[in-house]
């Protein structure tokens, strides 16, 4: 089963492993199939699921909805986000204006099925609104009761805290950042992380295995798996360019006698990494399939020894992301 960390400082709890539905639900799998894994992710002990408006235009959050319709809703820890285009992209259909949260919130509520989200996130920083209009109408959510906590999503150091210094001043909590973070991808540790300790704020973290690459199963010099992320235009492909490098994947290849020798699959190994960071709350894995759910719940309370983690770094060494003006890279400086 599944081990529960604090979100920030707060009193919230989270399921250390966290079901997300980014690239599977209404894009690479059928709706029954992915019902069938949030299920699955239930019955492993999985209570926090994490979506956004803008996955597969909105369609992602309706399947969340109906996934999860007749569970008991205290029981569950519900996440959206708001800032990419959803709709027929009008000039307010994106960004983090009063008007487009506003009118989001509602929107996501409504496809969820339920009253309130608890953690509502900005899926990026937007360099054309004001962070006092952007913080203000999240202040003015939470306590509308639309959502119980704010989050963000890949904020540089800087962002966190300017926006954690008006949230203090509106008197409401910001709690995480979702950046993405993998032991191939470890631009938050320099200024990120130490910050957000500073302020209180926890890494809820997505693609813990650098888009499957962690996994092993790409192969120096050879083509990609028939059916794997790699081959699908719709399911993340372009994100995973960046380390199917043959450096990186023969790198990556030597990961697995260390994951053999601690007694975890390499999927595991890889999540595992990432909980051993402290300032992490949670690693968001999704599925196409339940028994990957199987697999990925193992690497909860997981404790790597200091030989394991050295070991791990040494593999990777040559070939990890640690430049931290990546995170500065991820938010476009103009509206979409």
């Amino acid at each position: 089963m599944v081990n529960y960390r604090y979100l920030g400082n707060s009193g919230l709890k989270v399921s250390e492993i966290t079901y997300g539905n980014w690239v599977t639900h209404a894009s690479q799998v059928e709706n029954d199939a992915a019902i069938a894994t949030v299920h699955k992710a239930l019955d492993l002990g999985i209570t926090t699921f994490d979506t956004a408006d803008a996955y597969a235009n909105t369609a992602a959050e309706s399947i969340l909805g109906e996934a999860l319709k007749g569970q008991r809703r205290a029981s569950l820890e519900i996440f959206t986000k708001v800032y990419w285009p959803t709709g027929p992209m009008g000039p307010n259909d994106s960004g983090l204006s009063r008007k487009h949260i506003m009118e989001s919130i509602d929107g996501s509520l409504q496809r969820l099925g339920m009253d309130y989200v608890d953690l509502y996130q900005a899926h990026r920083y937007d360099y054309e609104t004001p962070l006092e209009e952007t913080m203000q109408a999240f202040a003015d959510i939470v306590r509308q009761g639309k959502a119980l906590y704010i989050g963000v999503s890949e904020w540089t150091a800087d962002q966190l805290r300017a926006g954690h210094a008006l949230a203090k001043e509106l008197k409401f909590q910001l709690v995480s950042n979702q950046p993405q973070y993998s032991a191939l991808w470890r631009v938050i540790e320099a200024d990120v992380v130490p910050t957000s300790e500073e302020l209180g704020i926890s890494q809820i973290v997505w693609s813990p295995m650098a888009q499957g690459v962690l996994s092993g199963k790409y192969l120096p010099g050879q083509a990609a798996p028939a059916g794997s992320r790699a081959t699908d235009e719709k399911s993340g492909a372009n994100f995973i360019k960046r380390f199917l490098d043959d450096d990186v994947l023969t790198a990556v290849q030597n990961l697995k006698p260390i994951a053999e020798q601690a007694g975890l699959t390499m999927p595991q190994l890889a999540i595992a990494w990432v909980l051993q960071n402290p300032n992490v709350a949670a690693a968001l894995v999704g599925a196409s399939r339940p028994e990957q759910l199987e697999d990925s719940v193992k690497a909860s309370g997981v404790v790597l020894d200091a030989d394991t983690m050295a070991a791990i770094d040494a593999a990777l060494e040559s070939v990890a992301e640690k430049d931290p003006a990546q995170t500065l890279e991820v938010s476009p400086k103009s509206r979409p």
